[in-house]
Parts: structure tokens; sequence; C-alpha cells
């Protein structure tokens, strides 16, 4: 136990200070935002939190994991809590460009309230599980084919037409679901905008959903938390390791220097 004590002690007293600090740069051009959700136990049972995490790229192209905070969801008032906590440490998002999300309802009503003046790009993978929720099965791949030869596309015009093939192909048989993406559209086609050497990183939440899998590999031997404390604890660990790599800290993504 003394042991146990002594190795947690160091590493939450670095989790409250980078949790607190005030010094964040208002530096960075791209942020995905997105939370994983962990089991933890609790007097009445076990419980699911839900963590909310930012993580930002620079105008060149290093990248860093900037903040996360516990939550029991992922409501309006939970995100917006959590960018007024970026916004107050230093982030006040004069140099972002485009803020990539999980198409969440409440974190793009937070997003309108705290940095309503950024273009959102809505995350196309986490789009393309919606749409084929909708679907029945044997029209899985079809569907799927059609979806993504609008993303696919060479230019925004290409993809608007592709859009207009796959509403004309599928209104009929699943309406709601086409309905649904004709309204995201002008979201999901954000990235577009962008140097084409980026698209691929821009029109999803992959690179944060990477460092999602991470922490359920590192945690699956766990069952579930024991506490609160021992969440933050972890999770500041494995996503410490990430922002101490040199490829992180020194290294310009390659797509970035492609984009020059």
């Amino acid at each position: 136990m003394r042991e146990t004590a002594r190795a947690q002690g160091p590493i939450s007293s670095r989790f409250r200070a980078s949790t607190s600090e005030s010094g964040l740069k208002d530096e960075w051009a791209y942020l995905f935002l997105d939370g994983v959700s962990l089991r933890v136990r609790r007097p009445g049972g076990r419980k699911r939190v839900q963590m909310l995490v930012a993580y930002g790229v620079r105008a060149e192209g290093t990248r860093r994991l900037l903040a996360f905070m516990r939550s029991p969801g992922e409501s309006q008032a939970a995100w917006e809590g959590f960018l007024n906590h970026l916004y107050g440490r230093g982030l006040s998002g004069k140099n972002l460009l485009l803020i990539v999300t999980d198409g969440c309802p409440g974190l793009a009503a937070a997003l309108q309230t705290v940095y309503p003046q950024v273009k959102p790009q809505r995350c196309w993978v986490h789009k393309m599980r919606n749409i084929l929720e909708h679907v029945r099965k044997r029209d899985d791949e079809a569907v799927k084919a059609d979806a993504e030869a609008i993303y696919r596309a060479e230019s925004r015009h290409e993809a608007e037409r592709a859009f207009r093939r796959f509403r004309a192909r599928w209104q009929n048989a699943y309406p709601t679901m086409v309905k649904q993406l004709e309204r995201n559209l002008p979201e999901l086609l954000t990235f577009f905008d962008f140097p084409r050497p980026l698209w691929r990183m821009l029109r999803t939440t992959n690179v944060i959903e990477r460092c999602f899998v991470e922490v359920r590999r590192r945690t699956r031997p766990m069952v579930c938390f024991v506490n609160v404390a021992s969440v933050d604890r972890i999770i500041y660990a494995i996503f410490n390791g990430y922002n101490e790599q040199h490829e992180w800290r020194n290294r310009t993504l390659c797509l970035f220097t492609q984009a020059a």
C-alpha cells in the first residue's frame, strides 16, 4: 500500500498542476474534441463516467493532448464547462481554424456558445455509424459505398453531387436517414476548405480515437476503476506519455509538410 501511495502521489500532483494551469498557449490551429466512457466503482454500484478530451494540432503539425475532464455525460452544460476551462486557461481560439467533433448535440451547442467563430467539422466515422444504424442489413454495403463516395470526392462540388445521387437512390427507402444526412452535410464537408493533404485527418476524430484505444487497452484488465480519483491518475499517465514522446513534441506530421 505504501508503494502504491508513493507512486500515485507524484502522478496526482502533476495531474492537478496540468489541469489547473493557466498557461495554455493560444497557438492551436486544429482542435479535436471527443469523449471516452469508463466504468467506476461507486457506493451504489458500478457507474459509467465520461472523459471529455481535447487534442490540439499546431499549424506546423506538432500536436498535444491539451486537457481532459471527468463528467457524468456529454450534455451541453458538461461540454460548456470543459470548453470554458480551455478558454480560461488561454485557448481563446484566435488562431483556431477548425474544430472537429463526433457530432454530439450537446457539444455542437456548447461550441456555438464558447467558440462560435470557429468552423466546425463533423466526424465522418461517427456519421457513417449513424447512417448504417438506419439501414437494413441487405442494403449495408450499397449504402456504405454511396456514402463513402461523398467524402472521398475530389472537391466539395463533387461531394455535393455525390450526395444528390445518394439522396435520389435512398430517400424513398430511408427518408429519415437521408434527411438527417442532408441537414448535417455542411458540417460534414467543411474539411474541403483546407489543403488537400489534410483532408483525411480533418474529416474524422480518428487522431483522438487512437488515444482512446490505448486507454481501453491499458484499463481493460482493471475491469473498473476503484474511484474517480484513480480515473484521473491513469488517464493523466497515459496522455502524458503521449505528450512526452519525441515525435509528438518535436516532429511535424508528414501531411503538414505535404500541405506547405
